[in-house]
């Protein structure tokens, strides 16, 4: 169903139950197919595929040749109704791929608001990407990676599925990532990548003040740099720094880690 000021190009193809807000604008020779919703004021440019069950939010903004809602790469993957699910005021440049989710991780792909993907990026099944944060040219994300706020991943870098990219995170091109980043920090090369520290210009763009930024430099320095294992390092940073949401998420950020996090550093 749509509304009387939703613009569709003659040349697209719309499925009459594909739900379309206000605003909408649908380019040349589009593809809108029937599970799919569209929010206020989001624009799909020339050619651009939205397939299988999507929910998109408000003034996004799709550019030509992207595919969002494809099936996933997934070879237990049995044609099960999943979804993707996107928040509002996203930008999806050229040659972008979103696939929906497969019922062993949860059925849903999900993308937060505000986010930047470059032409090239894929975002594969049951990704998790939270808002503010940019995929540059190439960035490949497997299936169950999730890609916390305000992170960036550089162009043509390769993210293993499950591992997970801490908030406020950078990630230098070209990179191979099969282990955990942790927030706040920046990390580049493949096998093995390396850790360059903390992402302390990315931190004071963000709003950080001088104290905060130390005491995160002072916990890493505990983590990465004190000859401590893990489990040390955090007893150790527990004894010396008061509680802190900083330190709260480094601390839930290790304890849930799965494939564990990047700790060699370029410094060794």
């Amino acid at each position: 169903m749509a509304t009387s000021d939703v613009l569709i190009h003659p040349t697209a193809t719309v499925h009459p139950s594909a739900r379309l807000d206000h605003g909408v604008e649908i380019g040349p020779g589009c593809v809108v197919e029937e599970h799919v919703r569209i929010g206020r004021g989001t624009r799909l440019d020339a050619h651009v595929c939205i397939q299988g069950r999507v929910a998109i939010g408000e003034d996004n903004r799709f550019s030509p040749s992207s595919v969002v809602g494809g099936p996933p790469q997934d070879v237990s993957y049995r044609g099960e109704e999943t979804e993707v699910r996107i928040g509002d005021r996203n930008i999806f440049r050229e040659f972008i791929t979103v696939h929906r989710g497969t019922p062993k991780g949860g059925g849903i792909t999900r993308i937060g608001s505000d986010n930047y993907f470059m032409a090239y990026a894929h975002i594969a099944h049951d990704c998790r990407v939270g808002e503010k944060t940019i995929l540059m040219n190439g960035a490949t994300l497997g299936g169950h990676v999730e890609v916390q706020d305000f992170a960036q991943i550089s162009a043509f870098t390769g993210i293993h599925q499950f591992c997970r990219i801490g908030r406020y995170a950078f990630v230098g091109g070209f990179s191979v990532l099969t282990q955990d980043v942790l927030p706040f920090c920046k990390v580049a090369g493949a096998r093995p990548p390396l850790l360059y520290g903390l992402n302390a210009i990315g931190l004071r763009r963000n709003g950080f003040d001088r104290g905060r930024i130390q005491a995160v430099k002072g916990m890493y320095k505990r983590i990465f740099y004190s000859g401590l294992n893990t489990s040390q390092a955090l007893e150790r940073i527990g004894e010396e720094f008061p509680e802190s949401p900083d330190r709260r998420e480094i601390f839930d950020f290790i304890r849930g880690s799965r494939r564990g996090f990047i700790k060699k550093s370029a410094e060794e």
